[in-house]
């Protein structure tokens, strides 16, 4: 188990990056979903020991991760938004250098372990080729091939599919679901399609907040029946938006707005037809929600019922 308890972090400035996380992860895959500067990447770096937290502390099994990093650090997998490689060196060499700098050992030999982790990773016929050739999933392939060795009890990833294309981005997420068999895999995304594909459980945060914990059944479940779509021209939309409607996205398709909206009795609309409710749907409203909760002790959003916040 890893556990967050009161977890700050204020950059110069002031900046508070992060606002009192408190956060259990259990074993298997936990989703940290959160828009782009929501404090993902910080919280990330911090449980990496890459950063100092301003206040708060960290366990991972009992253990302190804050007061003893170096302990921590060894049975941690981590794979950055931004993984720099040397280009010019093949994947086996990259890798063999990235071992060597974390200090793992291998009974039979890093050369034999380099070969198994390609072999996992699905990069064996790539080893010989340089990773200026690689495409971006071969690359985020190559990092979770690192953060994997030693077999840690935590791995952390941030952002791992982002610029992925679907073929690579699906064989991605068989990676992380095999990871995820026998230890905590955190991961960080801004994409909704990552979490409700991988993960049981998530939490969602906007700027250094936790908004909710939940799970992608109970998120949907909670708005079940109450999400409408229509089809509207830029008079009737401003007419609706008039109505004080909770529009969950207005998408524009061949010159009219198609709209979402959140009919909280699920009373029918004119013009609207019910549609199947996603995960998206139930995101966007939470980060609408946060939005008009200015303080962290006060009672969370309604739609985040299902878990705790």
């Amino acid at each position: 188990m890893l556990t967050i308890r009161d977890l700050v972090k204020v950059y110069p400035g002031p900046v508070t990056a992060l606002q009192g996380i408190n956060l259990d992860v259990p074993p298997g895959m936990f989703g940290l979903l959160g828009p782009n500067g929501a404090g993902k990447s910080t919280l990330m770096k911090i449980l990496a020991g890459l950063l100092e937290a301003t206040a708060g502390q960290v366990f991972l099994d009992g253990e302190d991760a804050l007061a003893r990093p170096e302990r921590i650090r060894q049975r941690l997998g981590y794979l950055p938004q931004e993984f720099g490689f040397y280009p010019h060196l093949t994947g086996e060499k990259m890798l063999t250098y990235l071992l060597k700098l974390k200090g793992i050992e291998a009974p039979g030999g890093l050369k034999k372990l380099v070969a198994e982790l390609l072999e996992r990773v699905n990069l064996s016929s790539a080893a010989k080729r340089r990773v200026k050739t690689y495409s971006g999933g071969m690359r985020q392939r190559l990092g979770i091939a690192q953060a994997i060795a030693g077999d840690p009890r935590l791995i952390i990833v941030d952002e791992p599919t982002a610029g992925l294309d679907p073929e690579e981005r699906l064989r991605f997420y068989r990676i992380l679901a095999e990871l995820a068999a026998d230890r905590i895999v955190l991961l960080s995304t801004h994409i909704v399609e990552d979490v409700a594909v991988l993960c049981p459980r998530f939490a969602v945060i906007r700027k250094g907040r936790l908004v909710a914990q939940t799970s992608p059944t109970e998120a949907r479940q909670a708005i079940a029946g109450k999400v409408f779509e229509g089809r509207l021209g830029r008079e009737e939309m401003a007419e609706i938006q008039g109505r004080g409607l909770r529009i969950i996205q207005s998408i524009l398709v061949e010159g009219k707005n198609r709209v979402r909206v959140y009919q909280p009795d699920g009373a029918p609309l004119m013009g609207f037809e019910p549609v199947q409710e996603t995960l998206e749907d139930a995101y966007l409203l939470l980060m609408q929600d946060a939005a008009q909760v200015p303080r962290p002790h006060e009672e969370a959003p309604a739609l985040a019922a299902g878990g705790a916040a």
